[in-house]
């Protein structure tokens, strides 16, 4: 429960608050309130956060009591379905135009952007697997790349683009 004179000074503080926010066209910050108030400006910062009523997770929403406030909060760490939906058609069209290259370009691109592993790897890295100096992958990588740019394949990816 909040004191009688804390419900007071915290209508003040709000009536003064709105009125700064009309004259002014900004919420006024603790030093302002202070200054209009004659309060110390600590002291204000205590009183901003008792004014701060926690609600309740079960709070009814709605005129049938059937809904709580707690079922419309999004839960940040999770990827939201659309966001899941379209990741996936991105993972699919990328596997699909990655298939249309030849096995050792796709592999070459894989292995330098870490598609479908946990890092990228160096020219060098790729170099060793491959058997071949890095100058040779960076070729590969930069066929593959131009053969990727062609409307054929690039156009599958148009879409992911736009929705940006």
């Amino acid at each position: 429960r909040i004191p009688v004179h804390m419900i007071e000074t915290i209508n003040k503080m709000n009536r003064i608050s709105r009125q700064h926010l009309q004259e002014f066209g900004f919420e006024p910050d603790a030093g302002i309130l202070a200054a209009k108030m004659e309060i110390p400006e600590d002291k204000i910062r205590k009183i901003m956060k008792i004014a701060k009523e926690p609600i309740s997770m079960e709070t009814p929403i709605g005129d049938d009591d059937d809904s709580h406030l707690g079922d419309f909060i999004e839960d940040q760490a999770n990827t939201a379905p659309i966001e899941a939906a379209m990741q996936a058609g991105l993972r699919d069209v990328v596997k699909d135009i990655l298939d249309s290259l030849t096995p050792r370009e796709a592999k070459v691109l894989r292995m330098r952007f870490g598609i479908e592993m946990s890092t990228d790897h160096t020219l060098e890295e790729v170099g060793k697997q491959f058997d071949v100096t890095r100058e040779r992958i960076r070729q590969i990588e930069a066929k593959a790349l131009r053969k990727l740019k062609h409307p054929s394949r690039s156009d599958k990816l148009r879409s992911f683009i736009d929705t940006l």
